[in-house]
């Protein structure tokens, strides 16, 4: 009996050659850069340093694009756009010690959005690995350990062999669901050191499926088909699973509403009868969820953002579907799917029965009514304009990356996406300075599309040497900067609960001035001229800057039983 596994394809004369002959001037550097073009990589970001300069020399031996970035971290941020926007593995290449530690923020809003980058890293000299204290530059007793509780593997090399096979190993490590970020590190001298390893003339890129168990979407289609008031969450994992479509047809088949998370913006058109959008921040819609008699979670762990910051209590039977195991029934009693958010809504929609209820648009609005109500109670009206003003400037096709600041909140909740895997932000480790940095990695990966990053003057100041790398690749990022003079929602926060602010007001410079100092367009605008400014630059190719003097607010939480 033959199995699939014991087939090997038989070597052609000219590859026996060619594997017998392999071309002079090669080191373990080639070995790391043939490996990830063998398995599908286009382009890798990063930062050199002493101890990866064979992996970087390498570089120009290959057809891979580099874009290198100015801080390890903004490289991690760019590479983690790259991976959302794509949905490969993102190459980010970094060095030993300092820079490899500067990465840790960005790998770990990777981790928590599930974006697939896969970080090689350099290592000091093999002699001086194993925790001694050798003095080597960049030493650190265990490097990987400052890793594995943030990516989702780490795989360490030792001898040149070893390398294709570990990045392949984490290749595919990072692209099964959950996607994640994943580590390799490999010693400097193995990098440097001259091989006679034959060229890597490809690799085995199909990561793993996480497939439902039948008997649970059978239980799971029952329950959904049998429900008075059933309701759906949609997650991130159905943008990263490519399931809108899918979620679409099963909502319209259980005539069930849906609500997106942060996560899952654009998941489910935002216009549609059953759409209760994204206000999952708001009791009126924590209340309709809580009522459901069977509420589907696909693609979220309903985690703090969430769930109305653990607030949220459904009464009713929830069915969860989860890629990531971890999440699985971590904050509610479930029926537990452990699956690709695809492949479990594909088998929800062989099995569930056709639901009849024409009160479910009604009771949609309703809710929304209730949502706009409270809002409007608010005198919010200068932040409702910015944020209809950035939709309108932006073209529906176009991706947005939003660093942690209050408009980006606001999106979070009143922000129509306008499809799937078009609005990101840090939402995942809340870390600041992901939106600039991350927005020249999607313009990296499709030039087609004008890019908008959105940041507050507090956050744009962690990513401001970017500006350089815009410049120098010509990247069609346009970056609204709302400049309210410190960390704006911290101010919130602090006189909330202090009634006095502390550590929050900000010195900053003029960020048009320091955008032309780079080379690239600067404009300040006002809320009345916010559309046409937008508009304007995002319609001019290359990168450039717009910044807007405002004061804005959020809007009243609920969560806190003040409502």
């Amino acid at each position: 009996m033959t199995h699939d596994h014991d087939l090997v394809l038989r070597p052609t004369q000219e590859q026996i050659t060619a594997a017998l002959n392999p071309p002079a001037g090669r080191n373990g550097g080639d070995l790391v850069v043939e490996t990830l073009a063998g398995l599908g990589a286009t382009t890798v970001f990063g930062l050199p340093g002493q101890h990866a300069l064979g992996m970087f020399d390498a570089l120009r031996r290959s057809d891979l694009r580099y874009v290198g970035l100015r801080v390890e971290n903004n490289a991690g941020f760019a590479a983690d756009a790259y991976g959302r926007i794509t949905g490969e593995a993102a190459p980010l290449l970094l060095s030993t010690g300092p820079g490899a530690l500067t990465s840790l923020a960005a790998l770990q809003e990777a981790a928590a959005a599930s974006a697939p980058v896969l970080a090689i890293s350099s290592q000091i000299p093999t002699a001086g690995l194993g925790g001694g204290r050798h003095g080597y530059l960049h030493e650190l007793p265990d490097q990987a350990a400052s890793f594995r509780g943030v990516v989702k593997s780490v795989h360490t090399v030792r001898t040149q062999s070893q390398i294709p096979s570990a990045i392949e190993a984490a290749w595919k490590s990072a692209l099964t669901a959950p996607h994640g970020p994943v580590w390799v590190e490999i010693p400097q001298d193995v990098l440097l050191a001259e091989t006679s390893i034959p060229v890597v003339t490809g690799g085995d890129a199909f990561p793993e499926e996480v497939v439902p168990r039948p008997e649970l979407t059978a239980v799971a289609a029952h329950l959904l088909s049998g429900a008075e008031r059933p309701a759906i969450i949609a997650g991130g994992g159905v943008v990263r699973a490519d399931a809108s479509g899918k979620l679409l047809q099963l909502a319209e088949t259980l005539r069930a509403p849906v609500v997106t998370t942060p996560g899952g913006k654009g998941a489910f058109p935002w216009e549609h009868p059953l759409s209760l959008q994204s206000w999952i921040e708001d009791r009126h819609t924590t209340d309709f969820l809580e009522d459901a008699d069977v509420l589907l979670v696909v693609g979220s762990g309903l985690g703090e953002l969430s769930s109305n910051y653990h607030t949220f209590r459904p009464r009713g039977r929830v069915v969860q579907i989860e890629a990531d195991l971890g999440k699985l029934e971590s904050n509610h009693p479930a029926l537990g799917i452990h699956a690709d958010a695809r492949l479990a809504l594909q088998a929800l929609l062989e099995t569930v029965s056709e639901r009849q209820d024409e009160s479910a648009p009604e009771r949609v609005r309703e809710v929304l009514g209730k949502v706009a109500a409270r809002i409007a109670g608010q005198e919010l009206t200068l932040e409702q304009e910015v944020l209809a003003s950035v939709r309108r400037a932006l073209p529906a096709d176009s991706p947005s990356f939003w660093d942690m600041t209050i408009l980006a909140y606001w999106a979070w909740s009143a922000f129509d996406a306008k499809g799937p895997n078009r609005m990101h932000s840090a939402q995942g480790a809340g870390g600041l300075g992901y939106g600039f940095p991350a927005a020249l990695g999607a313009a990296a990966a499709d030039p087609t599309r004008p890019v908008l990053a959105v940041s507050g003057d507090g956050g744009a100041l962690y990513s401001i040497a970017e500006l350089a790398t815009a410049r120098q690749y010509g990247l069609g990022v346009t970056w609204l900067i709302v400049d309210d003079g410190g960390y704006g929602i911290l101010r919130e926060y602090m006189n909330d609960a202090f009634g006095e602010a502390t550590a929050t007001e900000l010195t900053r410079p003029d960020y048009v001035a320091l955008a032309e100092s780079f080379g690239v367009p600067g404009v300040r605008t006002t809320p009345e001229t916010l559309e046409a400014d937008l508009a304007k630059a995002l319609s001019e190719p290359g990168p450039s800057v717009v910044v807007l003097p405002a004061l804005l607010r959020m809007f009243a939480p609920t969560h806190l039983g003040t409502e």
